[in-house]
């Protein structure tokens, strides 16, 4: 049998022989059909663009001879029809993709419509959320708000109080009519006219000058006496003239009851009495002055008023102001003399002391002094002397002593030569006046200024003394306070005080006399402000710089900065943007008055301003946020905690929710400027941000500042100075403030984490490049050093937040040198705000994350790079020292970093921060 495979078909042909020609004829026919076409339009498509066919070889174009073969005519009437629908087809296809096109926009310009109304609507939800919210905590918080009382002024003819048992038995609550000065009264003060009293013409020039003077820069003073709280009457020091003696004390007690508003009894009168001299006039002793109080530097025990009269310091500077760079520097700590003393007792003349007062001052200290200390005090120290165990100088005898009163111990020399004993002592002893009646002595307080001017530390032997102030002043702080019973113990004493102490006292003692003797303008606002604290009335509002603004356009859309860093899946703050938020102003108005006079009056920059809030404001504990005390935080979590996505939603902290004001110097950058700008889009927290515009040249009018969301506030400055970065603007209504160079380059997690730091140190600068102060041993110098190290001492104020407290301080408090120094060389202002910030806490700044620059890479090359710039910067800090009386800058050796970071946490928590 054979096998199908190798058989014959019928026509006697073999199979496969017969498969090969039908393959081969299919062949042939598929290429007539399909290819022939093709080659005879290319060629015909050829040889046109060549000049036009050859007849003799091809014949005519298809459509024409050729297309008229039988074979090929189906196929040319097909490709024509193929051809015409692939050109309405490509044409449809373009129109649909520009249809698509047109779609596509209108669809983008949807989404962004409806991302704008979302973001609308979440910004409405979160404010209704938040007004919710607030007035929850207004209504749990139980206490209304108060408006201001009205104000009712007495009449002229008012009788006014029921009058005392006696003149010495004044108090405030007897003899100060409170009626007149409300507590919101702003506390107005008129000034009699030294020319509208007959003993105006006998009181000394120089001082009359200056109080003349030092009244008309006084924000409290009034030319209204209708509306005024005190009324103020100077009344010497008199000078006498052979040609018209001084008038008699009961010519100067009609005199005074003859003063317009002088209202029968003096009530609400203060009658000052300043001197230049250690021997002052006490001539107000035999005067009755009904209810007007006195301010004067000597009182014996029956003239003073406890709490009711002040005891001041003589005027030493009456129209010269003190040059503080001479003033000598506070350390070494340990002077050539422990301590020096040089005077010479005034022998008393009074035999015996009179039950009733006397028709003089001078008769009353006449007659021998009670039993005394003097002369064990004179032996003794004449002892520690003698013993050669430590250096001292103590005399008692002058060649040229000074006119004192009686009991008293009088001056030696001149003032010129006085100081240049003091500069060398490390302890100045102030021995209190024999007599114990002698309560308050112009010699006792000329001692005590000329101790704290030169920075020796004042020993002040004898309890019975009042010093200056010291209803208000505490002057254990400043002094040492011995009983002249102790006078045995006092070297042991001295000798036992640590370097620490003794730095501090003479420290608070360079603030007491900077504050309230050093001038006569201080003097005054000092006798003011202890009669203004003594009846509770808070201090004027310390003023703010008003915002010039520069009108500008903003047009241009800001948009993601590509080198902001990813933080997963978390958000820098809360999912609903927060609404502008002011920080709470002036809510402890009269508690620092009623409840923080201590401080007030102990710490820098003293009782003379309001201040809208502090970073010293007191903390709540813990739990008071959830019993009761509320208002305005955020916990975290609702107060059960969190990691990384409850951390974000909430503040969380110690203090209520707030925000921050970006405060950003530039001068002619204008690109670099809108870019720092676009990069503070969708930051949280932020309340505003405040351009300061450093060029007298206006703006580009074409130029287009970037939309973020939050208002752009360009400020227009007077002149060119880098001190205008810390001008306390009134557009800047938050407590913390983000200080940045118009270049300076930081991430959002990292501004949003040296925020959250802040807020725990409100008192102390934070941020993020670090730098010291280094010791040059070579020169005895300081030096500012920018290179890499393990401590540092300041925080650049181009990227750091600072409370807006400081920039009061800086503007209006800190030393115009230093500010005229910052001008000078157009530098420094950074190191100036550093020194004031660790001379009034004693703290150093504090570093936050590993940044050590924060340039933006690519700006335009800044000053700092200029060598001169560091020559600068060295000479700054030398002379800032020198203006401080010591350096202030503290060192600190650890910088901030975010909890968990680093730290391997399970699959269901996440950070706090990503990359910190």
């Amino acid at each position: 049998m054979q096998r199908n495979g190798g058989g014959v078909g019928a026509s006697g042909q073999p199979w496969v022989l017969r498969r090969v020609r039908l393959t081969w004829l299919s062949f042939m026919l598929f290429f007539i059909l399909v290819f022939f076409p093709l080659i005879a339009h290319y060629y015909l498509t050829t040889i046109d663009e060549a000049g036009g066919p050859d007849k003799r070889i091809f014949g005519p174009r298809p459509g024409g001879e050729l297309c008229e073969a039988k074979h090929v005519q189906d196929l040319c009437r097909i490709r024509e029809s193929v051809s015409e629908e692939l050109l309405q087809l490509e044409a449809k296809r373009q129109e649909l993709n520009g249809e698509i096109a047109r779609l596509n926009l209108r669809i983008e310009a949807c989404k962004r419509s409806i991302d704008s109304a979302k973001q609308d609507l979440l910004q409405l939800k979160n404010v209704i959320s938040q007004t919710e919210h607030s007035y929850k905590e207004l209504m749990a918080q139980n206490q209304p708000k108060l408006s201001l009382p009205v104000r009712l002024l007495p009449d002229k003819d008012d009788p006014g109080l029921p009058p005392p048992k006696s003149a010495r038995a004044c108090r405030l609550r007897s003899c100060f009519d409170y009626a007149r000065c409300p507590l919101t009264s702003g506390f107005p003060v008129y000034v009699y006219d030294t020319g509208s009293y007959s003993w105006g013409e006998y009181i000394d020039p120089l001082v009359k000058q200056a109080f003349v003077a030092s009244v008309k820069s006084n924000i409290y003073i009034t030319d209204n006496p209708s509306i005024a709280c005190l009324y103020v009457v100077l009344v010497g020091e008199l000078q006498e003239f052979p040609s018209s003696p001084l008038p008699s004390p009961a010519e100067l007690e009609k005199q005074l009851k003859a003063l317009p508003y002088w209202r029968s009894d003096g009530h609400n009168h203060l009658l000052v009495h300043l001197s230049r001299k250690s021997l002052t006039q006490n001539f107000l002793y035999n005067v009755s002055t009904g209810r007007a109080a006195m301010a004067q530097s000597t009182f014996l025990e029956q003239q003073y008023r406890e709490g009711f009269d002040l005891v001041v310091s003589p005027l030493v500077h009456a129209l010269s102001e003190p040059n503080f760079l001479e003033v000598p520097p506070q350390v070494p700590v340990k002077r050539k003399y422990l301590f020096t003393f040089q005077g010479e007792r005034v022998e008393s003349l009074r035999s015996s002391l009179q039950e009733s007062p006397p028709q003089s001052f001078e008769e009353e200290m006449e007659g021998d002094p009670p039993a005394d200390y003097d002369d064990r005090i004179i032996g003794t120290l004449k002892a520690v002397q003698d013993s050669h165990l430590d250096q001292v100088l103590v005399e008692f005898t002058c060649k040229n002593p000074q006119p004192s009163l009686a009991t008293e111990w009088a001056l030696c020399g001149e003032r010129e030569d006085r100081l240049e004993v003091l500069k060398a002592s490390t302890f100045a002893l102030v021995i209190s006046p024999g007599d114990g009646q002698l309560v308050a002595s112009a010699g006792c307080g000329m001692r005590l200024f000329e101790a704290l001017e030169v920075g020796a530390i004042p020993v002040v032997l004898g309890d019975h003394s009042r010093l200056p102030y010291h209803q208000h002043i505490r002057w254990s702080e400043a002094a040492i306070l011995v009983p002249k019973a102790r006078i045995t113990e006092l070297h042991f004493l001295l000798r036992s005080l640590s370097d620490n102490d003794l730095l501090a006292m003479r420290r608070q003692g360079r603030f007491l006399w900077e504050t309230y003797f050093s001038t006569s303008e201080n003097v005054l606002n000092t006798i003011l402000a202890s009669i203004r604290t003594s009846i509770q009335v808070p201090a004027a509002p310390i003023r703010e710089e008003p915002a010039q603004e520069i009108p500008h356009k903003a047009g241009k859309l800001a948009g993601t900065d590509a080198n902001l860093a990813d933080n997963g899946d978390l958000d820098l703050g809360p999912v609903e943007t927060e609404p502008p938020y002011a920080s709470p102003r002036f809510l402890r108005n009269f508690t620092y008055t009623a409840a923080d006079t201590y401080r007030t009056w102990n710490r820098a920059p003293g009782p003379f301003h309001l201040f809208p809030h502090t970073p010293l404001d007191p903390v709540l504990p813990s739990e008071a946020k959830f019993l009761g005390s509320g208002t305005g935080f955020r916990p975290i979590g609702g107060g059960t905690g969190g990691s990384g996505k409850e951390f974000q939603a909430a503040l969380g902290g110690n203090v209520p929710r707030e925000q921050f004001t970006v405060v950003m110097l530039t001068y002619e950058r204008e690109e670099v400027l809108m870019n720092s700008l676009e990069r503070l889009n969708g930051l949280p927290y932020l309340n505003k941000v405040v351009v300061v515009w450093n060029s007298p040249k206006p703006p580009s009018d074409d130029l287009l500042w970037p939309d973020i969301g939050l208002p752009i506030v360009v400020v227009r400055t007077e002149k060119n100075s880098l001190n205008n970065r810390f001008l306390p603007w009134d557009a800047v209504e938050t407590e913390a403030i983000l200080s940045i160079d118009d270049d300076a380059h930081l991430r959002h997690d990292e501004i949003m984490f040296g925020f959250r730091v802040w807020r725990e140190a409100r008192d102390r600068i934070v941020g993020f490049p670090g730098r010291f102060h280094a010791w040059d041993v070579n020169h005895q110098s300081w030096l500012y050093n920018s290179n890499y190290s393990c401590e540092l001492s300041m925080v650049l104020t181009g990227a750091a937040f600072f409370h807006k407290y400081y920039a009061y301080l800086y503007s209006y408090v800190m030393p115009q040198a230093i500010r005229d120094m910052v001008d000078e060389y157009i530098n420094c202002e950074d190191i100036a705000m550093n020194f004031l910030v660790s001379h009034i806490t004693r703290k150093p700044p504090i570093k936050v994350t590993s940044r050590w620059t924060f340039r933006c890479p690519g700006c335009p090359q800044a000053l700092s790079h200029d060598d001169s710039h560091f020559h600068e910067r060295h000479k700054c800090i030398n002379f800032f020292v020198k203006v401080y009386g010591y350096m202030p800058l503290l060192y600190t050796q650890f910088r901030v970093d975010s909890v968990l970071f680093k730290t391997r946490l399970p699959h269901d928590k996440t950070k706090c921060f990503k990359f910190i």
